[in-house]
């Protein structure tokens, strides 16, 4: 008989391709959605990958309620919670709690269930900017082992919400004696092809780049294809030795720029509006007096702090794929769905 994995957050991008995955492994899979209606655009996407049939089973839950987690959990051997909320605008100066409160105490509630159905092991995403410097001012390379500080005042909102809601996961666990365990996993700048033009998240930054900018600032990101962090998720649900443990999975570090160039020689005449010049550092400086969006990303801009993956590779067997293959992968496929 198969096992079952509950997946959270069926309608996102990452849990998307968790399902598809999972599925084309022989699991059995339930994943949480915040309303019956949601059930039909979750098949569609997974079809265009994989046929479910009568393998994924829906559960009605919202990381802001206890109503639905504990049948949600009911029978099932694995979680992946990949759920958590995401906001395009940094909402911090108007409301510091509006991403925190749902993401910490979503995790609670997701481990809570869990650890009450007995399930063998969550796999909690987080993010690799949750074992950085608070400030990405100096170049380096971090690991696991570093914490970021949750209550420095200049962390942008979603940064905040990653880290504190993966310290009270690690808190609740600590005080918990039962059979279940809890892994996290941190990636970074989460690009590849996507299920569904309705769920675009991190990917739209490739957009951007598809449809034309007037330049690339000087801004680089670690890039994980969407399909190698499923992998390592999957990897870390069934090692023994992936218990207790975080695990970063940031792969090949990339300038935008490279990143335009990638996207200029794999989309042919597709890549025709993609940048070709860099922005000076002081244009981008001068536009984020006015573009709040930019402003997060000013203490990052011309620096290239990494991360490493050696504990990964070393524990899992995991290795990410070539950045530039994700980020021709990524714009094909939004170009494939009319995104772009």
């Amino acid at each position: 008989m198969a096992e079952t994995v509950l997946v959270t957050g069926g309608t996102g991008y990452v849990a998307g391709w968790c399902v598809v995955e999972l599925l084309k492994r022989g699991y059995d899979v339930r994943t949480t959605v915040r309303s019956e209606s949601k059930k039909d655009a979750v098949l569609r996407a997974v079809a265009t990958e994989v046929e479910p049939g009568d393998r994924v089973s829906f559960a009605v839950a919202d990381l802001t309620s206890d109503e639905g987690w504990a049948a949600a959990m009911d029978g099932c051997d694995y979680v992946l919670h990949v759920a958590s909320p995401m906001g395009a605008d940094d909402p911090k100066d108007k409301d510091p709690d509006a991403l925190l409160l749902p993401a910490r105490d979503g995790a609670l509630r997701v481990l809570r269930a869990a650890t009450a159905a007995g399930v063998k092991r969550v796999v909690m995403t987080s993010a690799a900017n949750t074992a950085s410097p608070s400030s990405y001012r100096d170049e380096g390379v971090s690991d696991e082992t570093l914490w970021t500080d949750p209550t420095d005042p200049t962390l942008p909102a979603y940064r905040r919400s990653k880290t504190a809601a993966e310290r009270a996961a690690w808190d609740f666990m600590a005080g918990h004696d039962g059979p279940t365990t809890l892994t996290t996993i941190l990636p970074g700048a989460v690009f590849g092809p996507i299920l569904t033009p309705s769920t675009l998240n991190s990917v739209q930054v490739i957009g951007r780049l598809v449809k034309g900018m007037p330049g690339t600032p000087r801004i680089g990101f670690e890039v994980v294809d969407v399909r190698d962090l499923v992998d390592v998720h999957i990897r870390a649900m069934t090692s023994p030795e992936a218990a207790g443990q975080r695990f970063l999975a940031t792969g090949e570090f990339l300038w935008m720029s490279d990143a335009a160039r990638a996207l200029r020689d794999g989309l042919g005449e597709d890549g025709g509006k993609v940048p070709t010049r860099t922005l000076p550092d002081f244009l981008v400086r001068l536009s984020a007096v006015f573009d709040p969006s930019l402003r997060e990303i000013m203490p990052a801009l011309g620096r290239r702090h990494r991360h490493s993956t050696a504990k990964a590779e070393r524990v899992l067997g995991w290795r990410a794929r070539p950045a530039a293959e994700t980020v021709v992968a990524c714009g094909k496929s939004l170009i494939a769905h009319n995104v772009v």
